[in-house]
């Protein structure tokens, strides 16, 4: 099931960010972004869906407008919930409700170390738009038009 994130799901995004941000670390040399994000803050302005079987969130998803698209800032599944196809659900939503409200595309970037992202964007129907280094990570930037 897919919905709103509440306050009382912040502790378990967080955990679920930490481990599926963890491995990351190494290659990056330090902690991704989404690791120390402000989650409550997000999940009070409505950006934050989870992804849930009964009793647990598996996954989330940060997502917001931006203009005339959606940013699609962070998806994340727990790694005892990896290879279900959480994140493509997450992301179709995503993708859904932004068609409902009127945006053009779905924008998002990761980081370069990422590289497994660097395969599934485009398998998506993400394509490419920049490249550049932002607070210190090297960042890939992708795009979907919703049309």
């Amino acid at each position: 099931m897919i919905r709103p994130a509440t306050p009382a799901d912040l502790t378990q995004i967080q955990t679920c960010a930490r481990l599926a941000y963890a491995p990351y670390i190494p290659r990056i040399g330090r902690e991704p972004a989404p690791m120390v994000a402000d989650f409550a803050t997000q999940i009070a302005a409505g950006h934050v869906h989870v992804a849930t079987d009964d009793t647990r969130v598996l996954g989330f998803i940060v997502s917001y407008h931006q203009g005339d698209h959606v940013l699609l800032e962070n998806v994340a599944i727990h790694p005892d919930a990896a290879g279900r196809g959480l994140g493509k659900a997450l992301i179709a939503q995503c993708e859904a409700a932004a068609r409902q409200q009127g945006a053009t595309s779905i924008r998002l970037y990761t980081n370069a170390k990422m590289t497994e992202n660097l395969a599934i964007y485009p398998r998506l129907g993400y394509v490419e738009t920049d490249r550049r280094t932002e607070d210190g990570f090297d960042r890939i930037y992708f795009e979907k038009p919703l049309r």
